[in-house]
């Protein structure tokens, strides 16, 4: 859930690992910043709350927990572990595999080059010269280095997206001040794509279609709270520098 999986999938691979693991059934609830599980074992029945404190989207994480599940599913059909000392081990050996999870991260400056790269090509795309391309560039590669540097830092995610759609904007309008390039807008426009919350949004839809309503809300305004910030941080930047050509 802190990595962004789907509900579905939160609840199937709950549901699955626990009766591998012996349990006779699994039942779980999800709200949009919490986690509830059910389970019965042996007419004992243990009912358990976790906090999911969002986290940046990692499908890495997600896969190898996928993986651990298989494996475990697949040793229990195996071992067909009936006596309390083989679903000991099975648990021992699933409780290992979940410590020893890789989360590491691909480097902050790798991270914001390659976002700056994907920003000038939107530029460049759409028609921006070879300077505007280079703005964007610069643009998008300190906005996503921003952005990272103030999430490690633990800032409120709408203000960290208000400051990065600030500075993305205000590199991005340079091209208006200096007269850089064929189209100052497409700097501008381009600068903030980063900021497009389209992961999220998909899994708020896939949750509605689903059945997981509530956190499929829940999800879908948190979505639009971080669209209304980026909103918030362009304008900011725009009222400041005084263009004109925006509306304002």
């Amino acid at each position: 859930m802190q990595y962004g999986a789907e509900s579905a999938v939160v609840v199937d691979l709950s549901k699955r690992l626990g009766l591998a693991l012996g349990m006779n059934s699994v039942e779980c609830s999800l709200n949009f910043n919490a986690l509830t599980l059910t389970t019965i074992c042996d007419e004992r029945c243990i009912t358990t709350t976790r906090d999911t404190i969002n986290q940046s989207i990692n499908v890495n994480l997600l896969v190898q927990i996928q993986q651990i599940i298989n494996r475990t599913e697949a040793d229990t059909h195996s071992d067909k572990p009936d006596n309390n000392k083989l679903k000991s081990e099975l648990t021992e050996r699933t409780t290992l595999a979940f410590d020893g999870l890789d989360k590491t991260v691909y480097p902050t400056w790798l991270v914001s080059i390659f976002v700056g790269a994907s920003c000038a090509a939107f530029a460049y795309l759409n028609g921006g010269s070879w300077s505007i391309t280079g703005v964007t560039f610069i643009a998008g590669m300190v906005a996503m280095f921003t952005r990272i540097y103030l999430s490690k830092h633990h800032f409120n995610p709408f203000i960290a997206v208000i400051v990065t759609a600030f500075i993305a904007s205000l590199i991005g309008s340079t091209t208006y001040y200096f007269d850089i390039g064929n189209n100052a807008d497409i700097a501008v426009a381009s600068s903030v794509l980063l900021l497009v919350p389209s992961f999220p949004l998909i899994n708020s839809f896939s949750d509605i279609l689903k059945g997981y309503v509530n956190i499929g809300i829940g999800r879908a305004v948190f979505t639009y709270m971080l669209t209304l910030s980026a909103c918030v941080g362009i304008v900011i930047a725009l009222v400041l520098l005084r263009i004109q050509h925006w509306g304002f």
